[in-house]
């Protein structure tokens, strides 16, 4: 059937995932790498293992399986190409003894430039062969002798090998066919040939060698091995191993035997309560102007992968070789420290003013014989690696020596096993200490191969790599890349400064000023986690059928899928077709009109519309689409009136205020048109004047004269009262009484002399009068007796004023509780006198 596209890819919700917040280090990937790249590869030719500079003659010197290469370092061409192979016999002997067409051919191990001297050797089909050449003449010979401990029989054995100046090869190699007889073993040169003790576990215990370095009087070998002085159980360490260049072997015991063999262990681990050891050594680094070896450490490679990268400074190591030996003192003793007999010992094999026997005694040779393993191990020049990094091995190590604006960078290049290469800082600075600058991928997404060998050329600035089927040159600095400031300067490249005065991203050298180039190499730089799709190719075209619903036709398709690279982290998907079809269309159809829709209005005119779709079928693929509308409308409700509103009228005019100050109410009125369904309230309240009342004063009348105290004689003491009050009140008479006023008289018995009226007497009523709600008076009392019986006297009567609860509160109530009034008005009659009688 014709394959359908798929399904469109939901927005990502990349800012929750956690491969899109954590934070990486940046990534070059192959596409971007490609156009700086440049390539050798020769048709057939495998395993470029082996690279060599020859800075004289500005050549890199390759050797692969069968073939030694001349190239230009310039760009890689091709100078000079020499054939190498094992002849019809060695090869027919070679698959006699049961090995691969594969393993017979001719594997080159040794590739030395001597001077004007080239030393190639090669497995042979495990008849190892050494050739002299001239070197500007691969296919010049100019002598040949047997490989055997100078290169391995098995390609797949490590070996590695030395030239000094002098012309020695000093080579660490397997010298028998089943690889068992470890050897470093010097050879060719003036002096004479020496070897390790053979079939002696203790010197070498099935060794892998990793590199050796001329270095002043010494020859260094690096290497790992099965631990001889672990007793629980088997345990690889890692080694430094020397020889004394001058070293001639003993007499009797020891010839044709190195006497000054010594090794150590080189410790790289991860500090902690308990250590987390890097034991087995793959790959090391020499960088003379710095007197310092980088090496690459991983774990077992039966245990969870992991990777380290230590350094080591030669004094330390020189000075594990000057400490204590570690000795035992037969098979079944523990190894114990055990003093250096004789202080540099080791180079003492050649006396300057004798012969080169002259110094040796059978007890120095008997101690060259069972002291060789050192006590102290070595130590890193930082506590833990400069690089650490788990589940992944590293492979090969190169370092570069780059002059920043402040300080001199030592930048690392560490293959992988899977064929990248982490470029990273040698520093013991936290901030950067562990970081990659970058990761650069040799191979298109999904190829891993491993990288066979790394050489850098420091002068150059360029990286060579060798793989399987070629040979990549790859410049070290790519400053052009980054083409703003900030790009620049987030790169944290050491290579790589931003020029103020140029304005572009350049290398120091490249600067127009260095007080116009600036750095920011302060901490890691961090990948962009965005990344943009890419279709991949077309994939072939085949044959695909289409049911268009008249019949079966057959075509042509071919998809491609948004996979190079994919999108990610919000990055943007494909544009473009997935499916492409030929030979084959198909013409669209309409569907029937769908029902007519709701009308847009409940009353009054409106309108409905109905539907239909061009997919009836579909048309593809170059097919002729629909003619005519996707759309129908027309009106509805034409005869459906709409019911009159029902709305409010507008509001009335305010009423009165309820008071005239200190605060009242308002109120005004609206109706419901068309009906009584209106929303809200057709009564609506304000508050008004709320302007303060103005002052009001009051003064009550004065009661009646009141006796209050009458002599025997008749005379009486009067008095009467009045009350004044002030409020702001709007009704005066819900005034309180404040102060009282109080008057008093003295009148005789006989009525011959007025009243004689004392001076007013003001009394503060500190009582407040409160007034409770639902007070109210009682009924008015009988009036009392008159206050005297002529002459006119007054007469009282009360009433109570009672709460709701009962209780009397006088001053809760409006009024007063007492009333007054005259009585007997008449004149009183004389009295007779008692002589009328």
């Amino acid at each position: 059937m014709l394959p359908s596209p798929p399904a469109p890819t939901p927005t990502p919700q990349y800012l929750f995932r956690a491969e899109c917040t954590r934070r990486e280090h940046p990534v070059v990937t192959f596409q971007a790498l490609s156009p700086w790249i440049t390539i050798f590869s020769h048709p057939d030719v495998r395993d470029y293992s082996q690279l060599t500079l020859d800075l004289t003659r500005n050549e890199l010197i390759v050797g692969a399986r069968n073939f030694l290469f001349r190239l230009s370092l310039n760009n890689v061409s091709l100078i000079q190409a020499t054939k190498w192979g094992p002849d019809d016999d060695t090869r027919r002997s070679c698959q006699s003894k049961g090995k691969t067409e594969v393993e017979c051919q001719n594997y080159i191990r040794v590739l030395l430039v001597n001077k004007t001297e080239v030393i190639t050797c090669g497995t042979n089909a495990f008849q190892p062969l050494c050739i002299t050449r001239e070197v500007g003449n691969m296919s010049s010979v100019l002598d040949r002798v047997n490989g055997v401990a100078r290169c391995p029989y098995d390609p797949r054995h490590n070996s590695t090998a030395v030239v000094t100046e002098s012309g020695e090869l000093y080579a660490a190699t397997v010298i028998d066919f089943s690889g068992r007889d470890p050897v470093i073993y010097r050879s060719l040169g003036g002096m004479p040939p020496l070897r390790t003790a053979q079939y002696n576990s203790k010197w070498l215990n099935e060794p892998h060698f990793i590199s050796a370095y001329d270095v002043g009087l010494f020859t260094f070998f690096f290497l790992r091995e099965n631990a001889v002085e672990h007793d629980c159980g088997k345990t690889v360490y890692s080694r430094v191993a020397r020889v004394c260049k001058n070293d001639i072997g003993g007499r009797f015991l020891l010839e044709d035997t190195w006497t000054t063999f010594m090794k150590a262990r080189l410790n790289c681990s991860r500090s902690g309560e308990i250590p987390f050891y890097y034991n087995e050594l793959q790959s090391t680094f020499y960088l003379p102007e710095q007197d310092l070896i980088y090496g690459i450490f991983t774990t077992n490679v039966n245990s969870i992968a992991a990777s380290a990268v230590c350094a080591f400074n030669l004094s330390s190591i020189t000075q594990a070789f000057n400490g204590p030996f570690r000795s035992q003192e037969n098979p079944r003793s523990t190894w114990l420290p055990t003093p250096n007999p004789i202080p540099n010992f080791q180079c003492g094999t050649i006396d300057d003013g004798g012969g080169p026997n002259d110094g040796l005694t059978e007890r120095s040779l008997q101690d060259a014989q069972r002291l060789y393993l050192m006590n102290d191990v070595v130590q890193p020049v930082s506590v833990d690696p400069l690089v650490m990094q788990d589940d992944v091995r590293f492979s090969r190590l190169v370092v570069d020596i780059v002059q920043g604006h402040d300080t001199l960078y030592h930048v690392m290049y560490i293959g992988t096993e899977y064929g990248t290469i982490l470029k990273a800082l040698a520093t013991t600075n936290k901030s950067l200490q562990g970081c990659y600058l970058e990761e650069i991928q040799l191979f298109p997404a999904g190829v891993q191969e491993p990288i066979l060998s790394l050489q850098i050329l420091q002068s150059d600035r360029s990286l060579f790599v060798g793989l399987n089927n070629r040979v990549l040159k790859i410049p070290l600095e790519r400053c052009s890349n980054y083409k703003t400031e900030m790009l620049c300067l987030e790169a944290r490249d050491p290579y790589c400064g931003w020029d103020r005065k140029q304005r572009r991203c350049t290398t120091l050298e490249d600067s127009s000023n260095m007080s116009q180039w600036s750095q920011n190499i302060t901490v890691c730089p961090l990948r962009n986690q965005i990344t943009i799709g890419g279709f991949g190719p077309w994939a072939a075209w085949q044959q695909c059928s289409n049911d268009d619903g008249e019949g079966t036709s057959t075509c042509l398709c071919r998809s491609r899928e948004c996979d190079n690279p994919p999108a990610r982290c919000g990055g943007r998907n494909c544009e473009g077709p997935t499916i492409e079809v030929s030979n084959c269309s198909r013409n669209g159809g309409w569907t029937p009109w769908s029902s007519w829709g709701q009308c847009s209005t409940t009353c009054g005119t409106g309108f409905e519309m109905r539907q239909r779709s061009c997919n009836n079928p579909s048309p593809r693929h170059g097919g002729r689409v629909c003619v005519g509308p996707v759309r129908d409308e027309r009106f509805c409700n034409e005869g459906v009136s709409c019911p009159q509103p029902i709305f409010w009228a507008p509001w009335g005019s305010w009423t009165k205020c309820s008071a005239e100050c200190g605060g009242g109410v308002h109120s005004r009125v609206r109706s419901c048109e068309n009906g009584n369904s209106c929303p809200g309230c057709a009564l609506e309240y304000k508050a008004c004047n709320l302007e303060a009342c103005p002052e009001v004063k009051r003064n009550t009348p004065w009661t009646p004269w009141m006796p209050i105290n009458v002599t025997q004689g008749g005379a009486r003491q009067e008095q009467r009262m009045r009350y004044m009050c002030r409020a702001q009140l709007a009704d005066p008479h819900e005034l309180q009484i404040g102060r009282r006023k109080v008057e008093t008289r003295f009148c005789p018995n006989d009525g011959t002399v007025a009243c004689e009226t004392d001076t007013l007497v003001e009394d503060l009523l500190r009582t407040p009068v409160v007034r409770v709600a639902g007070s109210d008076w009682s009924s008015w009392e009988t009036w009392s007796a008159c206050s005297q019986d002529c002459a006119k006297g007054y007469r009282t009567r009360k009433r109570t004023c009672t709460t709701p609860e009962g209780k009397a509160a006088p001053p809760a109530c409006r009024g007063s509780p007492v009333e007054y009034q005259d009585c007997n008005s008449q004149a009183c009659q004389e009295p007779r006198s008692p002589w009328l009688q």
